[in-house]
Protein backbone atom coordinates (compact mmCIF):
# COMPACT_ATOMS: atom_id res chain seq x y z
CA UNK A 1 0.00 0.00 0.00
CA UNK A 2 1.53 3.41 -0.77
CA UNK A 3 1.54 5.16 2.22
CA UNK A 4 0.77 8.62 0.71
CA UNK A 5 -2.30 7.68 -1.29
CA UNK A 6 -3.49 6.15 2.44
CA UNK A 7 -2.66 9.47 3.83
CA UNK A 8 -4.51 11.17 1.15
CA UNK A 9 -7.23 8.98 1.19
CA UNK A 10 -7.39 10.09 5.32
CA UNK A 11 -6.92 13.80 4.40
CA UNK A 12 -10.02 13.75 2.53
CA UNK A 13 -12.07 11.57 4.96
CA UNK A 14 -10.57 14.17 7.87
CA UNK A 15 -11.24 17.22 5.67
CA UNK A 16 -8.25 19.10 6.67
CA UNK A 17 -4.39 18.20 7.37
CA UNK A 18 -4.51 18.56 11.31
CA UNK A 19 -7.13 15.80 11.02
CA UNK A 20 -5.59 13.45 9.34
CA UNK A 21 -1.57 14.12 11.18
CA UNK A 22 -3.93 13.05 15.08
CA UNK A 23 -4.41 9.72 12.83
CA UNK A 24 -1.42 8.87 11.83
CA UNK A 25 -0.04 10.47 14.85
CA UNK A 26 2.63 13.30 12.45
CA UNK A 27 3.08 17.12 12.56
CA UNK A 28 0.30 18.91 10.12
CA UNK A 29 3.42 20.42 8.25
CA UNK A 30 4.76 16.88 7.89
CA UNK A 31 1.20 16.10 6.40
CA UNK A 32 1.17 18.67 4.30
CA UNK A 33 4.70 18.01 3.07
CA UNK A 34 3.58 14.16 1.70
CA UNK A 35 0.54 15.50 0.04
CA UNK A 36 2.99 17.77 -1.96
CA UNK A 37 5.23 15.27 -2.46
CA UNK A 38 2.34 13.31 -3.77
CA UNK A 39 0.83 15.71 -6.71
CA UNK A 40 4.47 16.01 -7.73
CA UNK A 41 4.53 12.97 -8.49
CA UNK A 42 1.12 12.75 -10.14
CA UNK A 43 1.82 16.16 -11.91
CA UNK A 44 -1.56 16.99 -10.49
CA UNK A 45 -2.96 19.43 -7.85
CA UNK A 46 -5.26 16.70 -5.36
CA UNK A 47 -6.20 19.63 -2.98
CA UNK A 48 -7.03 23.10 -2.49
CA UNK A 49 -5.54 25.05 0.75
CA UNK A 50 -6.52 27.87 2.30
CA UNK A 51 -6.67 29.12 5.62
CA UNK A 52 -10.71 27.99 6.61
CA UNK A 53 -10.96 25.15 4.77
CA UNK A 54 -9.41 22.18 3.11
CA UNK A 55 -11.16 20.18 -0.22
CA UNK A 56 -10.18 17.40 -3.14
CA UNK A 57 -9.98 19.49 -6.62
CA UNK A 58 -12.33 18.44 -9.47
CA UNK A 59 -9.08 15.89 -10.58
CA UNK A 60 -8.07 15.21 -6.81
CA UNK A 61 -11.87 14.10 -6.10
CA UNK A 62 -11.79 11.98 -9.19
CA UNK A 63 -8.58 10.30 -7.69
CA UNK A 64 -10.42 9.57 -4.78
CA UNK A 65 -12.78 8.15 -5.99
CA UNK A 66 -10.36 5.74 -8.04
CA UNK A 67 -8.42 4.99 -4.85
CA UNK A 68 -9.98 4.63 -1.42
CA UNK A 69 -12.08 1.93 -2.27
CA UNK A 70 -8.29 -0.07 -2.79
CA UNK A 71 -7.10 1.77 0.39
CA UNK A 72 -10.06 0.30 2.07
CA UNK A 73 -9.66 -2.97 0.67
CA UNK A 74 -5.92 -3.57 1.28
CA UNK A 75 -6.22 -2.40 5.14
CA UNK A 76 -9.01 -5.25 5.49
CA UNK A 77 -7.02 -7.59 4.07
CA UNK A 78 -4.28 -6.93 6.62
CA UNK A 79 -6.56 -6.94 9.59
CA UNK A 80 -7.58 -10.16 8.48
CA UNK A 81 -4.03 -11.18 8.23
CA UNK A 82 -2.88 -9.86 11.55
CA UNK A 83 -5.76 -11.64 12.98
CA UNK A 84 -4.65 -15.18 11.25
CA UNK A 85 -1.25 -14.50 12.25
CA UNK A 86 -2.16 -13.95 16.05
CA UNK A 87 -4.45 -17.56 16.03
CA UNK A 88 -2.94 -20.37 17.36
CA UNK A 89 -1.45 -22.69 14.28
CA UNK A 90 0.77 -25.21 12.99
CA UNK A 91 2.25 -28.10 15.05
CA UNK A 92 1.57 -28.96 18.75
CA UNK A 93 2.96 -31.71 20.56
CA UNK A 94 1.39 -32.52 24.07
CA UNK A 95 2.51 -35.22 26.74
CA UNK A 96 0.28 -36.45 29.73
CA UNK A 97 -0.18 -39.15 31.97
CA UNK A 98 -2.03 -41.84 29.96
CA UNK A 99 -5.15 -42.10 33.14
CA UNK A 100 -5.93 -38.40 33.21
CA UNK A 101 -4.89 -37.76 29.61
CA UNK A 102 -7.66 -40.54 28.53
CA UNK A 103 -10.06 -38.97 31.29
CA UNK A 104 -9.68 -35.50 31.47
CA UNK A 105 -7.42 -34.54 28.28
CA UNK A 106 -8.75 -36.29 25.31
CA UNK A 107 -12.08 -35.89 25.40
CA UNK A 108 -11.95 -32.60 25.23
CA UNK A 109 -9.80 -31.75 22.03
CA UNK A 110 -12.01 -31.94 19.57
CA UNK A 111 -13.74 -29.05 20.64
CA UNK A 112 -10.17 -27.42 21.14
CA UNK A 113 -9.41 -28.25 16.99
CA UNK A 114 -12.67 -27.18 15.97
CA UNK A 115 -12.05 -23.88 17.24
CA UNK A 116 -8.40 -24.08 16.12
CA UNK A 117 -8.76 -26.19 12.81
CA UNK A 118 -4.91 -24.94 11.64
CA UNK A 119 -3.28 -26.48 14.91
CA UNK A 120 -1.83 -30.16 13.48
CA UNK A 121 -2.10 -31.70 17.08
CA UNK A 122 0.02 -34.62 18.72
CA UNK A 123 -0.50 -36.60 21.70
CA UNK A 124 1.70 -38.58 23.63
CA UNK A 125 0.20 -40.46 26.75
CA UNK A 126 2.72 -42.30 29.08
CA UNK A 127 3.46 -42.25 32.62
CA UNK A 128 7.00 -41.71 32.04
CA UNK A 129 8.15 -38.10 32.46
CA UNK A 130 9.29 -37.30 28.44
CA UNK A 131 12.22 -35.16 28.30
CA UNK A 132 10.62 -32.23 26.66
CA UNK A 133 13.71 -30.71 24.89
CA UNK A 134 14.81 -34.77 23.41
CA UNK A 135 11.24 -35.73 22.82
CA UNK A 136 10.15 -32.52 21.05
CA UNK A 137 7.53 -31.76 23.19
CA UNK A 138 5.50 -27.96 23.03
CA UNK A 139 3.43 -28.90 26.47
CA UNK A 140 3.80 -31.18 28.94
CA UNK A 141 1.03 -32.02 31.68
CA UNK A 142 2.79 -33.91 34.52
CA UNK A 143 1.32 -34.23 38.40
CA UNK A 144 4.05 -33.96 40.91
CA UNK A 145 5.48 -32.23 43.98
CA UNK A 146 8.49 -31.18 42.44
CA UNK A 147 7.71 -29.49 38.55
CA UNK A 148 11.66 -29.84 36.81
CA UNK A 149 13.48 -26.48 36.90
CA UNK A 150 14.45 -25.08 33.63
CA UNK A 151 11.18 -24.70 32.33
CA UNK A 152 7.92 -22.90 32.61
CA UNK A 153 5.67 -24.59 35.70
CA UNK A 154 2.35 -23.42 36.06
CA UNK A 155 -0.05 -25.08 38.78
CA UNK A 156 -3.43 -26.02 37.10
CA UNK A 157 -4.91 -27.72 39.81
CA UNK A 158 -4.55 -29.48 42.85
CA UNK A 159 -4.21 -33.35 42.90
CA UNK A 160 -6.72 -34.87 46.04
CA UNK A 161 -5.58 -38.16 47.20
CA UNK A 162 -7.68 -40.37 49.11
CA UNK A 163 -7.35 -43.83 50.53
CA UNK A 164 -10.68 -45.91 49.38
CA UNK A 165 -11.84 -49.51 48.17
CA UNK A 166 -14.90 -51.17 46.98
CA UNK A 167 -17.86 -51.74 49.64
CA UNK A 168 -17.28 -55.45 48.56
CA UNK A 169 -13.44 -55.35 49.95
CA UNK A 170 -15.04 -53.42 53.29
CA UNK A 171 -17.63 -55.95 54.23
CA UNK A 172 -15.45 -58.94 53.32
CA UNK A 173 -12.58 -57.49 55.35
CA UNK A 174 -13.53 -54.61 57.67
CA UNK A 175 -13.01 -50.93 57.38
CA UNK A 176 -9.68 -50.00 59.15
CA UNK A 177 -9.90 -47.79 61.76
CA UNK A 178 -6.57 -46.37 62.68
CA UNK A 179 -3.38 -46.65 60.22
CA UNK A 180 -2.34 -49.64 62.29
CA UNK A 181 -5.09 -51.21 60.93
CA UNK A 182 -4.38 -50.31 57.80
CA UNK A 183 -0.77 -51.96 57.11
CA UNK A 184 -2.87 -55.03 57.56
CA UNK A 185 -5.57 -54.95 54.70
CA UNK A 186 -4.16 -55.37 50.93
CA UNK A 187 -2.72 -52.60 49.32
CA UNK A 188 -2.81 -51.90 45.93
CA UNK A 189 -0.38 -49.81 43.96
CA UNK A 190 1.38 -49.65 40.99
CA UNK A 191 5.62 -49.44 41.01
CA UNK A 192 7.17 -46.92 42.14
CA UNK A 193 4.14 -45.59 44.46
CA UNK A 194 4.87 -47.16 48.23
CA UNK A 195 5.18 -46.20 50.43
CA UNK A 196 1.65 -43.55 50.68
CA UNK A 197 3.28 -39.99 52.16
CA UNK A 198 0.18 -38.96 53.37
CA UNK A 199 -0.69 -36.05 55.82
CA UNK A 200 0.63 -37.16 58.72
CA UNK A 201 1.77 -40.63 57.80
CA UNK A 202 3.85 -43.17 56.10
CA UNK A 203 2.11 -46.52 55.02
CA UNK A 204 5.12 -48.71 54.04
CA UNK A 205 4.50 -52.12 52.60
CA UNK A 206 3.88 -53.93 49.23
CA UNK A 207 1.12 -54.26 46.83
CA UNK A 208 -0.92 -57.09 46.60
CA UNK A 209 -0.64 -57.30 42.99
CA UNK A 210 2.47 -56.03 41.12
CA UNK A 211 2.07 -54.17 38.50
CA UNK A 212 3.28 -50.88 36.58
CA UNK A 213 -0.34 -49.43 35.65
CA UNK A 214 -1.80 -47.11 37.53
CA UNK A 215 -4.89 -48.26 35.54
CA UNK A 216 -4.85 -52.01 36.48
CA UNK A 217 -4.64 -50.45 40.03
CA UNK A 218 -8.00 -48.63 39.67
CA UNK A 219 -9.71 -51.72 38.30
CA UNK A 220 -8.29 -53.93 40.97
CA UNK A 221 -10.17 -51.77 43.61
CA UNK A 222 -12.93 -51.29 42.04
CA UNK A 223 -13.09 -55.05 41.64
CA UNK A 224 -12.77 -55.80 46.07
CA UNK A 225 -8.93 -56.94 45.43
CA UNK A 226 -8.01 -54.04 48.09
CA UNK A 227 -7.28 -50.28 49.14
CA UNK A 228 -5.86 -48.12 46.64
CA UNK A 229 -4.38 -44.03 47.18
CA UNK A 230 -6.63 -42.69 44.19
CA UNK A 231 -6.49 -39.27 42.95
CA UNK A 232 -10.00 -37.99 43.24
CA UNK A 233 -10.30 -36.99 38.91
CA UNK A 234 -9.67 -41.03 38.58
CA UNK A 235 -12.51 -42.10 41.61
CA UNK A 236 -14.62 -39.04 42.34
CA UNK A 237 -17.63 -40.77 39.79
CA UNK A 238 -17.00 -44.24 41.84
CA UNK A 239 -17.19 -42.75 45.37
CA UNK A 240 -20.18 -40.83 44.19
CA UNK A 241 -22.48 -43.79 42.66
CA UNK A 242 -20.57 -46.10 45.72
CA UNK A 243 -18.98 -48.38 43.92
CA UNK A 244 -16.10 -47.00 45.99
CA UNK A 245 -15.67 -45.67 49.80
CA UNK A 246 -13.20 -43.78 51.42
CA UNK A 247 -10.81 -45.20 53.81
CA UNK A 248 -9.57 -43.36 56.82
CA UNK A 249 -10.79 -40.23 55.34
CA UNK A 250 -9.13 -38.26 57.75
CA UNK A 251 -5.90 -38.90 55.35
CA UNK A 252 -5.37 -37.78 52.31
CA UNK A 253 -2.00 -37.45 49.83
CA UNK A 254 0.35 -34.63 50.40
CA UNK A 255 -1.20 -31.24 49.32
CA UNK A 256 2.01 -30.62 47.80
CA UNK A 257 1.48 -32.99 44.57
CA UNK A 258 -0.31 -30.63 42.00
CA UNK A 259 -1.24 -31.00 38.40
CA UNK A 260 1.83 -28.86 36.54
CA UNK A 261 1.48 -27.64 32.46
CA UNK A 262 5.28 -27.24 31.88
CA UNK A 263 6.64 -26.09 28.74
CA UNK A 264 10.07 -24.09 27.49
CA UNK A 265 10.27 -20.74 29.19
CA UNK A 266 10.64 -19.35 25.63
CA UNK A 267 9.74 -19.18 22.17
CA UNK A 268 6.38 -21.74 23.05
CA UNK A 269 3.97 -22.20 20.33
CA UNK A 270 0.49 -19.62 20.34
CA UNK A 271 -1.08 -23.27 20.71
CA UNK A 272 -0.14 -23.87 24.24
CA UNK A 273 -1.70 -20.90 26.14
CA UNK A 274 -5.04 -21.97 23.90
CA UNK A 275 -4.93 -25.29 25.14
CA UNK A 276 -4.22 -24.32 29.04
CA UNK A 277 -7.21 -22.02 28.39
CA UNK A 278 -9.52 -24.41 26.90
CA UNK A 279 -8.86 -27.52 29.50
CA UNK A 280 -9.19 -24.60 32.31
CA UNK A 281 -12.56 -24.11 31.13
CA UNK A 282 -13.77 -27.80 30.26
CA UNK A 283 -12.37 -28.37 33.53
CA UNK A 284 -14.30 -25.88 35.29
CA UNK A 285 -17.02 -27.29 37.99
CA UNK A 286 -15.77 -31.16 37.63
CA UNK A 287 -15.97 -33.05 41.60
CA UNK A 288 -12.06 -33.18 41.44
CA UNK A 289 -11.67 -29.38 41.24
CA UNK A 290 -13.48 -28.26 44.10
Amino acid sequence: MDPDIALFVDVVREGSLAGAARVWRLSPAMVSKRMARLETRLSIRLLHRTTRRLAPTAAGAAFHAEVAPLVAGLRAAEARMAKTASEPAGPLSLSAPTSFGRLWIAPYLPAFLERYPAIRLKVELADDFVDLTSGGIDLAIRITATPPSGLSAERLADNRRILCASPAYIVRSGMPETIAELRHHRLLAAQGQLPWRLTGATIAGQSHVETHSSEVVRELALAGGGIALRSLWDVADALADGRLVRVLPRLEGSVAVGIWALHAPLGAPAAVPALLAHLRDQWRGADWMR
